[in-house]
Parts: structure tokens; sequence; C-alpha cells
């Protein structure tokens, strides 16, 4: 669905105000003064900040809990614990991975999100029920945000048996990326993981996105196998690392090489920019070439209760973790929550020019830096030029 739109007095990235006309979904002008075209609506800006749409590039829509009575957290530490908590409950608590991802992504859009990659339980014990679920949000909310899902064997690929079969099967339903997770700590068999991985891309033409918490020098030997796959497959900019702990360690003889491959190979790093792990150094990496995305990870579900999904709040995250004072730095931030992350996802026509996908968002503020900090929850949301969102209301009702 497209459609046409005149935002009058705006100003891009807090720049000078300017008028922005989109038709037929697309911004064909951006200029003082536009003479409005017979028929067209039009909104008054009345001097806002307009930003691309913000990118949501790592979260699982099938999980969330928005939405459900408060679930009282009493999981053991361990990411084992948490897994196997999540698998064996979803039934008991009712998490309808089409309801659910559903209200998570009305509330995404409510934020200013108008693109989101989720990864998606594959499993033994649920099957494809999470993958249908969310593929059902992602062609019944196309009106207000474009989703794409990874297959993600959450439980393990290897240690669970049937599960490579069903990540086989998730692809062949649509799923747009595969995915993977910690191959050492998880499967325990890092050569065996990723050859499945790698074979499952190479069978259907699609990217990877694999999770890779491991940490320290663990972590390290399981990115070098996976940057050696990727030199060996020809898979340069076709590969996704989440998390990547391991490349905060304090130590550049371990990683100044690994960041340096990363550049070669075009692989691209998302970081939530967590409060209680080692997290990617952000400018260096941006600084090196490497493409950074940044994403909300879980919201509020069986693993943790936090989350909003605003990604301006995640482009707040991403300034403090990595000491962005600056007014430049903090542009750094929301470019890892924008364009670096339209990057990642690899959309077309994503930006704020002439010719770009008419998706943006308004909200009031005189500098970029003050939009992330102040975070006002007065947005208004553009979605292919259709008005989409209005201070904390959508046109969508959430089921």
């Amino acid at each position: 669905m497209t459609a046409s739109l005149l935002l009058r007095n705006v100003r891009p990235y807090a720049g000078a105000t300017i008028d922005i006309l989109i038709e037929g979904g697309r911004i064909t002008r951006m200029a003082p003064d536009i003479q409005a075209p017979a028929g067209i609506t039009v909104e008054e800006g009345r001097g806002e900040i307009a930003l691309p749409g913000l990118v949501e590039a790592h979260t699982h829509l099938d999980k969330s809990l928005w939405g459900q009575p408060w679930y009282v957290n009493e999981v053991g530490p361990r990411l084992l614990d948490k897994i196997d908590n999540e698998r064996e409950n979803k039934k008991r608590l009712d998490i309808d991975p089409a309801r659910q991802s559903a209200r998570q992504s009305i509330q995404s859009s409510l934020m200013g999100s108008t693109h989101i990659r989720s990864h998606v339980d594959v499993d033994t014990e649920h099957g494809m029920w999470g993958i249908e679920g969310v593929m059902r949000t992602r062609d019944g909310y196309r009106d207000i945000v474009d989703i794409e899902l990874v297959a993600f064997p959450q439980s393990g690929l290897l240690r669970r048996p049937g599960t490579l079969e069903l990540m086989d099967e998730a692809m062949k339903l649509g799923a747009e990326i595969v995915g993977g997770l910690d191959p050492c700590t998880i499967d325990r068999d890092p050569k065996g993981h990723l050859d499945a991985v790698f074979e499952l891309c190479q069978r259907y033409g699609k990217p990877l996105d694999i999770h890779l918490h491991e940490p320290g020098e663990v972590g390290a030997f399981s990115m070098d196998m996976i940057i050696e796959r990727t030199r060996a497959l020809g898979m340069k900019g076709k590969v996704t690392i989440s998390h990547a702990f391991c490349l905060g360690t304090p130590d550049p003889a371990l990683i100044d090489p690994l960041i340096e491959q990363l550049a070669e190979l075009d692989i691209a790093i998302m970081t939530t920019a967590p409060a209680s792990r080692p997290a990617p150094p952000v400018k260096k990496l941006l600084a090196a070439g490497i493409r950074v995305c940044s994403g909300s990870d879980g919201i509020r579900d069986t693993w943790g209760p936090y989350g909003n999904a605003d990604m301006l709040e995640r482009a707040m995250f991403v300034g403090l973790r990595n000491n962005l004072r600056r007014d430049d730095e903090l542009r750094l931030a929301l470019d890892v929550c924008t364009t670096e992350g339209a990057k990642v996802m690899d959309l077309a026509g994503y930006g704020l020019g002439e010719g770009c996908v008419g998706d943006l968002v308004l909200l009031p503020g005189e500098t970029v830096a003050e939009a992330i900090v102040t975070r006002s929850p007065k947005r208004r949301v553009v979605k292919r030029g259709k008005l989409v969102a209005r201070d904390g209301v959508s046109i969508r009702t959430a089921p």
C-alpha cells in the first residue's frame, strides 16, 4: 500500500526547515514552499525533526509477553536455563506467536520503527508454530511495518535431533535469513553447527545472522570459523554476527585481527549495547568500515522484563555503552539504529532523500542529540507516504 502526502515545515536531521513531498509512497521533492498537488493530504510539521524510519534490526517477535499478565521471573542464571524455561512454558503462558508478534509490531511502529528483523524460534517441541505465526503478522501488517524473518534454532541445532530438518522447512516456507547460535557452548560442535547453517545458506541463496554470545577466546574462535566459511563460500556482505560479545574483550592482539577480517569480508555486527556483558566497540567498528546495527532483542519476555521497542532509546543505550557524548557522536548512535541497520537489512530505497521510500518519523527537538536524550512520545510515523501513528495511537488495533 502506498500513499501521497505533503509534509510542511519539517527539519530533516534537525537541519533547515523544508517541505517533503511523498507521491505514490516515495519522496519526490524536498524543498521549501512546495505547492501542494491537487487532492493531496497536507500535514503541518510544526518545525519538528524528520528522521528516516527507525530500524529494529534484532528482536524476537514470537516471544514477547506484551499485553499479557505480568510474568514473575524466577529462572536460573545460565543461558540454557533461560532457553529451556522459555521452550517449556510457551504453551502454558499462551505466548501465541501471531498475536504477540502483532502486538509488538504495533508498539514498534508507534515508536517510529518502519522495518524489523525478527529471529523466530524453530525447535522440535513447537515446530513451525513461531514461523507461521510471525509470517501471518508479516503479511497482515505490511501497512505499518516491514518484517523479515530469521529461522532461529534457539534451543540448539545439533543437540536436539530433528531441528536441522525443521530449519530446512522454515526456509521452504519463506524465512528470509538463516540463523545460528553459539556453536561451541550450545551445540558443542562448532564445525558441525557452522557447516550446517552455511549449507542452508548455500542451498537457499540466503544470508546468515548468527547469535554469538560466546565471550573472550571461545567467541573469537567461533568468529574466526565464521570468517573462514564466509571467505571460502563467497558470502562477502551476506553475514551478520549478532551480539559478538567477544569483540568487547580488552585485548587488541585478540580483537584487532578479527576486526580487520570482518571489514575485509563486509561481515556486519549487531549490538544491543548491553549493560551486563562486554560489548563491541561501535565507534571503532564504524571507523573500520564495518556495518553496525542494533535492536531491542527480547521485549518483556521470559528472559527479562525490559524493553519498549523504542529504537531512539536503543540509540541512547549505544551512546551510553560506548561513551558517546558529543552531538556528532550521538548522530553515530542514531545511524546505528537507522541507516546502518538499513544497510545490514539490505533495504532498497531507504533514507531521507528524493527517490527514497516515504518511511519517516517526526518528533520535537532542537537537535538530533536532544531527540535521542528526551525521546518525546509525541511522534508521527509515516509508512510509504501514509501516516500510520500519531502521538502513541496507531491506525491498527492490537489483537
